[in-house]
Parts: C-alpha cells; sequence; structure tokens
C-alpha cells in the first residue's frame, strides 16, 4: 500500500517529470543523465524496452520534440525515498485536432533535491 506524500515533494517531482520533457534538457545528455538512475529501464508506448544510453542517445538526436500536455498527475510513496508517479500525457495534431493519449509511471529513488529515475513505462490509452 503506497503512503500519502506532502504536495511539495509531488510538485518537485512533477517538475523533474517535466524537466524530462523539456526539448532542451533532453538534447543536454549531461543534464538528462543526472535525472536518469545509472541502471535506468523504459518499457515504451511503442513495445520496445530502452536503457539508460539508448534513451540519451535517443533524446539527444531528436529534433521537432513538443513537450505534451500532462493531466491527472498522481503521487505516491511506495517506501521512504521510493516514489511512484503515474500521469497521462496527450498530444494533440494540429493538422486534424486529434488526440493521442499515453498512460505513463515512473519510479523515482532518492531524497529532496537528489530525485532520480529508475524505471519508466508508456502505454498508449484512449484519448477521451
Amino acid at each position: 500500500m503506497s503512503e500519502p506524500v506532502d504536495d511539495a515533494m509531488a510538485q518537485e517531482l512533477y517538475a523533474l517529470e517535466l524537466a524530462l520533457m523539456d526539448p532542451e534538457l533532453r538534447r543536454d545528455r549531461a543534464r538528462a543523465g543526472a535525472l536518469l538512475a545509472e541502471d535506468f529501464v523504459e518499457f515504451g508506448a511503442s513495445g520496445l524496452l530502452y536503457t539508460r544510453a539508448s534513451v540519451l542517445e535517443m533524446m539527444a538526436a531528436e529534433e521537432g520534440f513538443t513537450r505534451p500536455a500532462v493531466e491527472d498527475f498522481v503521487c505516491r510513496a511506495l517506501t521512504p525515498g521510493l516514489m511512484l508517479v503515474t500521469y497521462r500525457t496527450v498530444r494533440t495534431d494540429e493538422e486534424t485536432g486529434q488526440r493521442a493519449a499515453t498512460l505513463r509511471s515512473s519510479i523515482w529513488s532518492g531524497h529532496a533535491k537528489s530525485w532520480r529515475v529508475r524505471f519508466h513505462q508508456g502505454t498508449r490509452a484512449p484519448s477521451s
């Protein structure tokens, strides 16, 4: 069962999730790498498995990445120093207006001002 998280900690982790969606940070391997644990792994919405090295390489090479909208952000403590965040990202196609949603979850470890993401998963979802 997860423990409640105070608003300040939830806001800190929300800001870190947004930072990882910032195009400028994503292109900066050192800054992005500082937020990813050495054993980071991601299960992508594509169904592919990504390692820390492959994610850093992919982010550094991205062009035209735009930050999606974030909805329904929730932060839960799994244990002291281990947090689960869940949320939905939504991208809207400018030409068609069609929305594409992805359910996301991340596990962060650390403590105030020293958090690193250890695991991330994206799962395509209905865009309602």
